[in-house]
Order: structure tokens, then sequence, then C-alpha cells
């Protein structure tokens, strides 16, 4: 039998923030390498929608839990329960996350605390409680979802930055704790993709300036992450640990 270096029959799959954009279409693509996966979200009419859509035409597991990565209880429920449905968990992709621009003499400690809880502090709870199965199985791929603004960043945008610079620390302190136990962590930087986050808070010339700064000229497709997420939850992508893949349509290729 040929060995695929992306397939991912077996293993158990946890993506947070699954139900739609990047998220969903990350949980497609592991599911369709063969994992079984869990989603999750706070809205539970969109987790089920995802969950069909995720699962349509594949022999996979695909699951679904109702969670606020807000609250610290309902995060380590999540991590209990979705070893309890799946049996086990190989992959987490903690791609959850929030933004509140705000000039760093507006920032208020509500808006800081709250977008750190959500980008920051829940994914060390979620990650610190899956690693245990992890590190008994000698097996693991942890994936924090960054951004380029964790390299770079934009006016206003302090907090967001500050938490996704975090994560970049937090994955290449993390390779270095679990690399003997044959666990990869590293980071993905998307750059603009077409998700409902930044088209919220963009207007019409942002948005065309985001298009204008990559070398592609236009925005990316949530499909087009989901390579890289499988890249970085296989066999594939075994030897890359502590690492930051900028997914950003060539915007960092430009000097100035």
């Amino acid at each position: 039998m040929q060995f695929d270096l992306f397939d991912l029959t077996g293993k158990c799959a946890l993506v947070t923030g699954g139900s739609k954009g990047l998220g969903k279409a990350m949980a497609r693509g592991l599911a369709e390498c063969g994992a079984n996966v869990v989603i999750c979200s706070r809205n539970e009419e969109e987790l089920a929608a995802a969950a069909a859509e995720i699962q349509e035409g594949l022999n996979v597991t695909v699951a679904y839990r109702v969670t606020d990565v807000s609250v610290r209880e309902e995060v380590d429920a999540l991590a209990a329960d979705a070893i309890k449905e799946l049996g086990k968990i190989d992959i987490l992709i903690n791609n959850a996350g929030t933004n509140a621009p705000q000039a760093i003499d507006e920032v208020d400690d509500e808006t800081w605390d709250r977008v750190v809880e959500i980008n920051l502090s829940s994914i060390m709870r979620l990650t610190r409680a899956l690693v245990p199965g992890m590190k008994e199985r000698g097996w693991g791929r942890i994936i924090h979802i960054s951004s380029v603004l964790g390299v770079g960043s934009k006016p206003g945008r302090n907090v967001y930055s500050a938490t996704k610079a975090g994560l970049i620390g937090l994955a290449k302190a993390s390779a270095l704790d679990l690399g003997p136990f044959g666990i990869t962590v590293n980071c993905i930087g998307p750059g603009p993709f077409l998700t409902d986050l930044p088209m919220s808070l963009l207007n019409d010339a942002e948005k065309q300036e985001f298009a204008d700064v990559t070398a592609v000229k236009r925005w990316g497709n949530p499909r087009e992450l989901a390579g890289p997420a499988i890249l970085l939850s296989s066999e594939a992508g075994s030897y890359i640990t502590g690492e930051m893949l900028l997914v950003d349509g060539g915007a960092f290729a430009r000097a100035l």
C-alpha cells in the first residue's frame, strides 16, 4: 500500500470556531482526509448546519458542541466532551477568535480582558487540557490560528495584534515542551480572507486596500486555508514545529 502523507484516517480533530469561515473550511479539509471532527461555536443552529456540510459525502464522524470560549468552565467542558465523543483528540486547531479595534489610548479594560480571554487564554486552557492524551499516545498536532497582524499590524489593532503575537510565542515554547512526545505545535497566519469578521469591521476602501497589498491582488477564499491546515495536521508536516506559516497571498513579500 502506498503511504499517503496526508491521510488522516483514524485521527480525531477538534476545531474551535468551526461553524463558518476558516474553521469550517479547515474542518472539512480534515474530514476529507479521513479525520473524525468535533467543531464548536456559540450558535447551535449554525453548528448543526456546518456539521452536516462538513460530513456530506464522507464516511467520518462530525459532531458539534455549543461553547463560549470566553467562559473558562465551558472550555474545560469542551475538552472533556470532545474526548468523550470521539474517544481521543489527536489534532487541535485553535481557530476561535475575536477583534475589537481601539487606538492604544482608547483601549478599555473590559475589551482588553475579553479579547485576551478569547484569543489567548482560552487557547492555553484548551491546549493544556488535551496535551496529556497526546503525550500518552506519542502523537499530536496543535495549530493556533494567529494572523498577519501578529507579525505586523494596522492602526487600532492593539489588542488583536497583542494576542495574535502571543500565540506565536506560545507555539514556540510549547513546541519545545512537546517535541520529545511526537507532538508538533505551529501557527498559521492568515492574511485577508473572505470571512465574516473582517467583512463586518472594514469599509469598502479598507477591503480594497487589503486586496491591493497582496501579490495576487485579491482576498483569499476560506477553502484556501484547508491545505496548510492539512499539511500541519498530517505526517507531511511532521518535521515542522514551532513555526508561523503565513498564508497571505504574498502580502509580506512586499518591502514597502
